[in-house]
């Protein structure tokens, strides 16, 4: 009984026991029945992903071509980045990998993804660690599981989630298009289309943006401590902001270099000694209205990016624009170069996308002098003076002969200039409500010599006041090559978007007269033939007096020489050349020497009422530097794709003007204006001893102030005006080119030859050919004009 009852309950044991086990075999089946399902599952799940059907899977066109938009850079001969062409969001420029600082990459493999170099897409490693820690220990430092070709993916194709579950959707769909990457490309490609797509926010889009927005730098040249900044801020660029969140950047930073040294990219002491620097930045504020050289950014902007002109989009006042236009799309290879040169897949080039290099004459050190020389002569003198000249009047700024009817007229143009009045027309608001409005105070911020000046004033009283600010001009170009050197278009792109160098015109007052002496010059007129020094009386062709008035009171009833009355400036002497030529010939001549717009054939056009624009004088007077031949400026020399191929170059454009034998009596003449003439100022008070040529100019009633420079490597044009011709100096002294506009050259000529880097000297000389003598005996035929040092830059009348 005893043992029948022992084997009962051992019998009952191994039931159980059996049950037991067949229960765990159950489990274990089930779990690996799972875990296969899972696996099939996860393996349906990427295939389906992989073939479109589950989730977003780019074309294999956009995986083998994933970043496709790239800003345009500006460059100038030296090979500093002027600026960029992009749209707001898109200012990445490309950089190559072998153009990278090994400690941009050190840093960011140390940091994002250690293992990078042996995984293909996915760190299993640290995918499972990042599962157990905070799926199974809830820990929140168990470290990221994304990989670069991961983050990569994320950049390129995923959407800014909206929830959790929506970027834990995401997750899979990354994971596949990072494999797909890894398939496609290099590890080192990987790397370098990640660091030019990362926003680092500041309108610093990729590496390269980054390391010049933020340290003024090339990606290859920034250091050790500085690379660790950059990547650093890959974890999240807006809390660890190197401007705005210093402190905070550098504790980041200091990881990174931790880390940096726990791979070893660099060594303990070496980590040590970058972590108690501190953290400095040299911010480069990205933006087309800042920076260096900003008017001749956007004219060349207008320019590449032009379409081809059609009369239906010029206004019916505005032919000859459209004329000029038309010319320029048939004859200039730059202009709408962007419309007329197309890419492999037959689109045409993207000035704001494509990623184009343009390298531009521009030299940036000269851009700095000539930018430079505006801002001491205007801001520092000239702008002062006007004040002072203008205090107490009631027509401030404009002319005290000004009628008030006639500023009235004035400021209701400019009023309807405005956007403030474009858009309240467009609201429906009548012109008495609009009037008001521009007559109600509101708190706004304006140009000041100082800086921007916040202030509370009426929409009306400020543009008054902006008008009351001169406006200025300068162009540099070398008369060999038809470089052009610098450009500055007016005083402050930020402010005054006017560009006076190819957009603005003025009459061009004095500076004209060398372009009829030229033309005395090929008509068999010498530099030593005289006139009687007297009044002269002219007719025009519908037999009407034209009586020209003279400044220059010396020598008055005597003989002078034509050489006397060009470096005299003087307006009898002039007159008397346009008597004995052709007021047809010299409009066509002057036409020759690239003035574009509009010239009346008649006789007072020898005083210069025409108008033209900076380049365009600058042009015409390198006839004069260089025997003869006029040449075009020249503004960009080649441009290459974001690969460095060269998709076009660029050679000057030059024309024969006048011959070899009048250009050289030019020469001769002109000299005599800079050395004992109108323009000798320069040489006294800049110290300019260089051989050189020039002519001041002042337009009726001082409204412009012009002054033509150049040496035998460097011709320069400067203007100096208000923004309406009524807006100007009321006396001579103040008002004549050479006190205005001349000085702007000194200064900059003074800085260009201190440059002895620049390559300019002051020992250069004028190529003459021995063929040619002077005309006269000798050039001792420089007036003394001690009691007038500037002398008297005669205006048109």
């Amino acid at each position: 009984m005893y043992c029948s009852k022992k084997h009962v309950h051992l019998h009952t044991q191994f039931i159980l026991l059996m049950k037991k086990k067949s229960f765990a075999k159950r489990i274990i089946v089930c779990a690996w029945i799972l875990l296969t399902l899972g696996i099939l599952s996860s393996g349906l799940l990427f295939y389906l992903i992989a073939e479109g059907k589950v989730g977003y899977m780019p074309p294999i066109e956009d995986l083998e071509n994933p970043i496709d938009k790239y800003a345009s850079q500006i460059l100038s001969v030296d090979l500093k980045q002027l600026g960029t062409f992009s749209y707001s969001k898109e200012n990445r420029i490309f950089v190559n990998y072998k153009d990278l600082s090994p400690a941009i990459v050190n840093a960011l493999i140390a940091t994002e993804d250690v293992r990078f170099l042996s995984h293909s897409g996915i760190d299993v490693y640290a995918l499972f660690r990042a599962v157990v820690k905070r799926m199974i220990f809830q820990q929140g430092n168990a470290g990221g599981a994304s990989t670069i070709s991961q983050q990569l993916a994320k950049l390129l194709y995923s959407e800014q989630a909206e929830s959790f579950m929506e970027r834990l959707f995401q997750k899979p769909v990354e994971w596949v298009i990072a494999v797909q990457l890894e398939r496609y490309y290099t590890k080192e490609e990987i790397i370098n289309m990640y660091l030019n797509k990362f926003d680092f926010l500041n309108n610093a889009v990729g590496i390269q943006s980054a390391c010049w927005v933020y340290f003024g730098k090339s990606p290859k040249d920034v250091s050790p401590e500085e690379a660790a900044t950059l990547i650093g801020m890959c974890k999240n660029p807006s809390y660890f902001n190197p401007i705005r969140k210093v402190e905070r950047t550098k504790g980041r930073r200091d990881v990174v270099l931790s880390l940096m040294a726990d791979h070893g990219y660099i060594t303990k002491a070496q980590c040590d000694s970058l972590q108690v620097l501190p953290l400095t930045t040299r911010y480069n504020k990205v933006d087309h209205k800042e920076g260096l050289a900003p008017y001749f950014r956007e004219y060349l902007r207008m320019v590449m990016d032009a379409s081809k002109p059609e009369r239906k989009n010029y206004p019916s006042y505005n032919y000859a624009k459209y004329a000029e236009d038309s010319l320029a799309w048939e004859t200039n290879p730059l202009y709408g170069w962007c419309k007329k040169n197309k890419k492999t897949d037959g689109e045409y080039y993207n000035l704001y996308t494509d990623g184009l290099k343009i390298y531009t004459t521009i030299d940036s050190r000269m851009q700095t002098y000539a930018e430079s020389a505006i801002d001491s002569h205007l801001g520092s003198y000239l702008q002062n003076e006007f004040f002072k000249a203008k205090q107490g009047s009631k027509t401030a700024p404009f002319s005290r002969d000004l009628k008030q009817s006639d500023m009235e007229t004035i400021m209701q143009h400019a009023v309807k200039q405005t956007d403030r009045y474009r858009v309240l027309k467009k609201g429906n608001a009548t012109e008495s409500e609009i009037q008001v409005i521009f007559n109600t105070p509101i708190e706004m911020s304006v140009f000041s010599w100082n800086g921007i000046k916040d202030t509370v004033m009426s929409p009306m009283d400020s543009i008054k006041y902006m008008k009351t600010f001169l406006r200025a001009g300068f162009m540099a170009m070398d008369p060999r090559t038809g470089a052009v050197k610098a450009y500055v278009g007016g005083p402050n792109y930020q402010f005054f978007q006017y560009d006076m160098i190819n957009t603005g015109k003025r009459q061009i007052g004095s500076t004209i007269k060398p372009f009829l002496y030229s033309l005395a010059m090929e008509s068999g007129i010498t530099p030593c033939d005289e006139m009687l020094h007297v009044q002269q009386v002219l007719f025009d062709e519908n037999g009407i007096t034209w009586t020209p008035k003279n400044a220059n009171k010396e020598r008055i009833g005597e003989m002078v020489s034509v050489r006397w009355g060009l470096q005299h400036s003087d307006n009898w002497v002039t007159a008397w050349l346009m008597q004995q030529l052709n007021p047809y010939t010299f409009a066509r001549l002057l036409h020759s020497y690239g003035l574009k717009g509009k010239i009346d054939p008649v006789v007072s056009l020898c005083l210069g009422p025409c108008e033209a624009s900076i380049g365009e004088m600058v042009s015409g007077y390198t006839t004069f530097a260089n025997k003869g031949i006029r040449i075009e400026p020249l503004y960009v020399t080649r441009i290459e794709d974001n690969y460095g191929n060269i998709l076009a170059t660029f050679s000057p454009q030059v024309n024969e003007i006048i011959t070899e034998d009048a250009a050289y009596k030019m020469l001769g003449m002109l000299r005599n204006v800079i050395d004992a003439g109108t323009g000798n100022r320069v040489r006294r008070n800049y110290g300019i001893t260089v051989p050189m040529g020039g002519k001041t100019g002042t337009t009726d009633n001082h409204s412009d102030g012009w002054f033509m420079g150049f040496t035998p490597s460097l011709v320069c044009g400067a203007w100096v005006g208000g923004e309406e011709r009524s807006i100007h100096f009321d006396r001579m002294t103040e008002g004549q080119g050479a006190t205005m506009a001349l000085p702007i050259v000194g200064l900059f000529l003074k800085k260009v030859f201190e440059g002895q880097h620049l390559g300019y000297s002051q020992s250069e000389q004028f190529e003459i050919s021995s063929k040619f003598s002077n005309p006269c005996s000798s050039y001792a035929e420089m007036e003394d004009i001690a009691d007038s040092p500037d002398g008297i830059d005669d205006t048109f009348n």
